[in-house]
């Protein structure tokens, strides 16, 4: 989005207040929002569990600048739209996956002090206060229009003097993933997923999933590599395309020898994995069959077998897979407290099968975790959760936000299932971690000081569930409060990385993560005046690179 804006003529600052707040105890979010005088604000709403920051965000913006225009964009906006011009905080929605356009045409009806009556996706409130829902139009066929390379973000740390607000998460300058984006929308239709094909047809505006040409995608992803050596993520299916583009992206990417994490919708054949590792030698997979149950995993919308997947696991070491990584999850339709646990027993199968001594010792890494907080909207168990075995407790946006002050995670549910409710979708999430991180200390996945950690920060976890629930139970509203405020600090300290270490999900890295010299020499090419200068300065970027 910033990029799009900057490159006609519009000047664009990201302020990541969450990273601050956690990275700096003592930073205002307040006082910064006070000290911003843009021509609007735009706020982020895409993941619900962003829904009660993103409104009161929304409602400091208007405190200090009452005339300023607020903006909220994202799938979770999307379907909200309506329910949000009921806060007054809000003045305008953008809808649908593809806010470049429409925000563009926003932002020239604000400068010019006109009404946006053409402006495609957009729902907002007139001068009289009447509300419009502009048609759901803008939905381009692919991705080729927009610059995805982070060259906007390594120019604009620069121009404001600010790397702590553009940082996406904590700790990220240690850890420097990025990613690069081959498509919006998608061919599947997994029965949680707020961004499946149908919710994507009904709800989106997207009637089909648009790709970045694959050749653009692998520029993208060597533009990245000039400033950064962390690891990329390809999101999407580089397969859902067809073969044909996958083919045609892996030629394009040939000889790539950054770390590239490829994610699978489904099995792969030998055959492709040999291109794959051919192409992009330390590539890295990742996987989520969701359960060992075939049952619970055809249920979920996961149409392969066992025997495809362990296949496919087989076929990606043989060609070189630097690290596969497996996602389980917990409070799918089918999937018994049991079959939760058996799923542990699963991952154990599957160490003991391929993590061998010598080449492959350490490859494969199990993860399972809860379906939380909420259920997508727009998803198929939340549009017809009777048919998929789910019952639901908040559909609104308010009620969602409400949700998210709630004590603990167990609370903040917005589902239970026909086979586990949510005291047991708890207590397996906890059982299940205690146990698989048993089994990989067992296979030296973890350390025996991690794997401790790790077993006592659940056991924290689930004295303090029992505590809260025995608080819930108190009558007398200001007591209860006052118990629960108590406990807050411990909840907070809690809920970090208390199924497993995040640290688990990250690649070994060298000492160099970011490269200083090329960022600096992009960071010169934006701030000298004149086309003499950039030339000059473009000749010595590619003067850098060749050496």
């Amino acid at each position: 989005l910033a990029e799009y804006l900057e490159q006609r003529g519009l000047r664009v600052r990201i302020v990541n207040l969450a990273v601050r707040m956690l990275n700096d105890p003592r930073f205002d979010a307040e006082r910064q929002i006070r000290r911003l005088h843009p021509d609007a604000f735009g706020i982020d709403l895409h993941w619900l569990p962003h829904a009660h920051g993103a409104i009161e965000v929304a409602r400091i913006i208007k405190k200090h600048h009452p005339h300023a225009p607020v903006i909220l964009g994202g799938l979770s906006a999307t379907y909200y739209h309506q329910e949000l011009m009921n806060y007054p905080e809000v003045d305008y929605v953008i809808r649908g996956d593809s806010a470049e356009e429409p925000l563009l045409q926003l932002m020239q009806c604000i400068i010019e002090g006109s009404e946006p009556h053409t402006v495609p996706n957009l729902t907002w409130r007139d001068s009289q206060g009447n509300v419009h829902a502009n048609p759901l139009t803008h939905s381009p066929e692919n991705l080729n229009h927009v610059l995805l390379d982070y060259g906007y973000v390594v120019k604009a740390v620069a121009r404001y003097r600010d790397l702590a607000s553009f940082v996406p998460f904590q700790r990220w300058l240690g850890y420097p993933i990025t990613a690069a984006l081959t498509c919006r929308g998608c061919h599947h239709n997994c029965v949680t997923c707020g961004g499946s094909s149908r919710a994507f047809r009904e709800f989106y505006g997207r009637a089909k999933t648009a790709f970045r040409a694959p050749e653009m995608l692998a520029q993208d992803i060597r533009n990245i590599r000039r400033f950064s050596k962390g690891p990329i993520f390809v999101l999407g299916d580089i397969r859902q395309a067809g073969m044909d583009y996958a083919e045609r992206f892996l030629e394009a990417i040939n000889g790539f020898e950054g770390q590239l994490m490829f994610e699978f919708f489904g099995p792969s054949s030998w055959d492709f994995l040999q291109k794959l590792g051919q192409a992009v030698p330390n590539f890295v997979l990742e996987i989520s069959p969701e359960s060992h149950s075939e049952e619970v995993r055809y249920a979920f919308g996961r149409h392969y077998s066992n025997e495809e997947l362990e296949d496919t696991i087989g076929y990606a070491l043989e060609a070189g897979c630097h690290r596969l990584d497996l996602f389980f999850m917990i409070g799918l339709p089918k999937q018994t407290y049991q079959t939760v646990l058996d799923t542990v027993q699963y991952c154990e199968h599957l160490l003991h099968r391929f993590n061998k001594s010598g080449g492959d010792a350490g490859r494969i890494r199990p993860f399972i975790s809860p379906l939380a907080p909420f259920l997508d909207p727009g998803s198929l168990a939340f549009e017809k959760p009777e048919a998929h075995g789910y019952r639901l407790f908040y559909r609104t946006l308010e009620e969602h936000r409400q949700a998210l002050l709630q004590p603990s995670w167990k609370y903040v549910l917005n589902y239970e299932t026909q086979w586990m409710n949510r005291d047991e979708i708890v207590a397996s999430t906890y059982e299940a971690a205690l146990r698989l991180n048993a089994v990989k200390a067992r296979y030296g996945l973890v350390g025996q000081q991690q794997a401790e950690a790790l077993e006592k920060r659940v056991r924290k976890a689930i004295h303090l569930i029992k505590q809260i629930d025995d608080i819930m139970t108190i009558t007398d509203e200001r007591r209860r409060n006052r118990l629960l405020a108590a406990l807050k600090p411990q909840v907070d300290k809690a809920n970090l990385s208390t199924v497993c270490d995040k640290r688990e999900l990250e690649l070994p890295l060298g000492w160099l993560k970011l490269d200083i010299p090329r960022a600096a020499l992009l960071l010169l090419s934006d701030m000298l005046l004149g086309t003499t200068k950039k030339r000059a300065v473009s000749k010595g970027i590619q003067q850098y690179e060749r050496q």
